[in-house]
């Protein structure tokens, strides 16, 4: 019997959860073993998970679960050294060159655990199966809009929360850019067609904001892109790989330009193809801003679990992609699961 075992996550903020209650119903009635950890900020209760038939494990107990076990998360592991044993499903960040995501793939190493990285679940086309993308771009363009809004106030973006769902999110953001007393802001979003991009933009025209709309024909050329420069807010949705140029170079601070905020809703500033080299690490939820220059004030938004602003809206969307894949774990060489492994074995090599 093939054993999934949800841990609860160690990432403060992070509320989400990768499956359902309905979800670990239906695997438990195609015959799979789940257990669920218990968790203090998860946004569904413990007792849903246990109502459904899954057993309960303390929190943070995965690293003593039998070693057939797969272990199911979304964000990082705890900062620690220990070998990893086990299969994990996870966002991994292991294979663009983060320093943490080496770490990460040397603990693999060492256990002769595997990791099943979700930003590489693809299907035969090579397209991801499921994703947080559409949340993320929501989110992203909330926090971007914030803080374009406390600029035009005079300050910088304050800290953000979590919100009960997306309407409740646009009442408190309408609220403060009607407070900000200027226009509303345009936007241009690159990435406009994807998933991330559409939730982007969709966030803007909740809020009336004008959006223009760039994606793969727009960006083509590789630059340079002045026209970035003259919108007020640039949202960044493009997962950046080996061919993505730069968007916003470091030398755009220092010229004339209506751009106040870039919205990096990508968020890989750790990576060696980094699109916004204006910053070098994420910003945080206490800490949504970061002032890269100061006399014609520009902002940056860089939140790596967006879509944990809106955890319950998100998690349910999130499950329902990914349960049909969930339903073939029984099965790890081959399909989605096989193709992921082939991943992780070409990137462990070069450790």
């Amino acid at each position: 019997m093939t054993h999934l075992w949800v841990r609860t996550e160690s990432r403060q903020n992070e509320q989400r959860v990768g499956i359902t209650p309905e979800g670990v119903a239906e695997m438990i009635a195609a015959g799979y073993q789940v257990t669920v950890e218990e968790s203090s900020q998860r946004i569904i209760p413990i007792n849903a998970y246990r109502k459904a038939g899954a057993e309960i494990a303390a929190e943070g107990s995965w690293p003593d679960a039998p070693k057939d076990a797969i272990i199911f998360g979304l964000k990082e592991l705890p900062e620690e050294d220990t070998p990893l044993i086990h299969r994990h499903i996870m966002f991994g960040h292991a294979y663009k060159g983060q320093s943490a995501g080496q770490r990460l793939l040397k603990r693999f190493k060492a256990g002769g655990g595997t990791l099943f990285d979700l930003e590489y679940l693809v299907n035969e086309q090579g397209r991801r199966v499921a994703a947080f993308g559409y949340w993320a771009g929501y989110a992203g363009a909330a926090v971007a809009l914030r803080a374009w809004a406390a600029q035009k106030s005079g300050g910088i973006c304050p800290p953000m929360q979590g919100y009960a769902n997306a309407k409740t999110m646009c009442a408190m953001l309408r609220d403060e850019l009607d407070r900000a007393d200027q226009p509303r802001p345009d936007a241009i979003v690159i990435g406009a067609l994807g998933r991330v991009g559409t939730g982007a933009s969709d966030l803007c025209g909740e809020l009336g904001v004008d959006v223009t709309k760039w994606d793969m024909k727009e960006t083509a050329h590789g630059g340079p892109f002045p026209e970035i420069l003259e919108h007020d807010v640039f949202l960044n949705c493009i997962l950046a790989g080996p061919r993505t140029p730069v968007f916003v170079p470091a030398s755009a601070k220092d010229t004339e330009r209506k751009l106040s905020v870039i919205g990096d809703i990508a968020c890989d500033p750790d990576s060696d193809f980094n699109p916004v080299p204006l910053y070098h690490e994420a910003t945080t939820w206490a800490e949504p801003a970061t002032r890269v220059h100061d006399d014609t004030p520009l902002d940056v938004t860089a939140i790596d679990n967006l879509p944990s602003m809106l955890p319950l809206e998100s998690s349910q969307d999130f499950s329902g992609q990914l349960l049909p894949w969930l339903m073939q774990l029984e099965d790890t060489y081959s399909g989605v699961w096989g193709r992921a492994m082939a991943t992780y074995r070409k990137h462990l090599v070069n450790i």
